[in-house]
């Protein structure tokens, strides 16, 4: 079987080196808000080109914070709209929800995947105060025209940065193009920790010194407590792992996108659209590699059947979920074409040639 991810064999490459850091967390005897932690922000913020970094303890989290940050800071208030992709993953509109924010979706590019930039002016309403950038399957979205529409309505950029750390526009990194930005370091992510974690990162100061006091229950000085804020800390054994895995993180995205480039000129099945690579190969790290066929449970079916293990991502899109019933009504035919058709091949950095030539050779074979 090839597996979709195999999460085993991406951290055994670097096993030794987890292991010494988990025994030097062990043995240090101090477990949260230390050294370690310290340290791996410091290295996300050399590696994005940020001056602030804040490691919480999710990527839904990280985005939550930074809403809940520029409310403190009475930018925003309670029933502000925030633009967002119609076709992202829930946790982006949770974020925005859960501050008590208005979601407005905003149809994807069908080429792309992500949002339609000439789609965000004409919804722009005196209540909105954000555009949420989401870097969809890891593909930047970024253009001169998105942040001449902020400066134009004076509003924040809020980068969605789950799934494409490492992603390059101009010479900029990813989480550090926008006001601030959400980072998730789940499992599976191209820089996975062993468990849970997140960040945030950004150049605005005073952003960064309410969201590091909202993620320790509001307090910026232990017992005294300046905010209503939650418990979101990342733990130092995460830190110490994210900062081995970080060293090989620009390698590993490379490997991915050989390997993306191996799909696109190999795969020929017409009945299979395939991912836009960009002019540009550094804008996108490929967490993801999706593609897209009217018969994607027949299709799916057989690449199992065929010892090919693939996902959904995603199956349905937030508006139609019942978390969000209020939006069921809402039209948004591109975002739900794409969630009825896309299908998500196994990419990583372990993959073997082989196992990427069978893939290929199966697809191509599929009628």
């Amino acid at each position: 079987m090839i597996k979709f991810l195999d999460l085993q064999k991406i951290n055994a490459q670097y096993e030794e080196e987890l292991k010494q850091a988990a025994v030097q967390v062990i043995e240090s005897g101090w477990y949260l808000l230390g050294e370690r932690v310290e340290h791996f922000e410091r290295n996300l913020s050399n590696y994005t080109g940020s001056s602030n970094s804040i490691a919480v303890a999710n990527g839904l989290d990280a985005l939550r914070l930074i809403l809940r940050g520029y409310i403190e800071l009475e930018v925003m208030t309670i029933g502000d709209e925030v633009i967002v992709p119609a076709n992202t993953y829930i946790a982006s509109v949770m974020a925005i929800s859960d501050n008590g924010l208005k979601p407005v979706f905003i149809e994807p590019d069908l080429d792309s995947y992500n949002i339609n930039i000439k789609k965000i002016e004409e919804n722009i309403t005196s209540r909105t105060k954000a555009i949420m950038v989401v870097h969809l399957y890891g593909r930047v979205c970024w253009s001169k025209e998105i942040s001449q529409i902020a400066k134009k309505y004076n509003l924040k950029i809020i980068e969605d940065n789950a799934q494409a750390i490492g992603a390059d526009w101009n010479g900029i990194k990813t989480g550090n193009l926008g006001d601030a930005a959400g980072f998730s370091f789940y499992p599976g992510k191209n820089l996975g920790a062993l468990g849970d974690s997140g960040a945030v990162t950004t150049n605005d100061d005073k952003l960064s010194e309410i969201i590091r006091a909202l993620g320790n229950y509001g307090s910026k000085k232990k017992y005294i407590n300046e905010y209503k804020g939650l418990n979101s800390r990342m733990d130092e054994i995460q830190a110490a792992f994210l900062d081995v895995k970080l060293k090989y993180l620009d390698k590993e995205n490379q490997t991915r996108r050989e390997f993306a480039k191996f799909y696109v000129s190999n795969i020929k099945n017409k009945k299979i659209l395939l991912p836009e690579i960009p002019t540009n190969e550094l804008e996108h790290v490929w967490h993801l590699f999706v593609i897209r066929t009217e018969n994607r449970e027949k299709l799916q079916e057989y690449l199992l059947i065929n010892g090919i293990q693939t996902l959904i991502h995603y199956p349905i899109p937030p508006h139609k979920q019942l978390a969000y019933r209020e939006w069921g009504n809402l039209n948004c035919p591109i975002t739900e074409q794409i969630h009825n058709e896309v299908l998500s091949l196994p990419i990583s950095p372990t993959m073997t040639d082989g196992e990427a030539k069978k893939v290929v050779e199966i697809l191509n074979q599929f009628k």
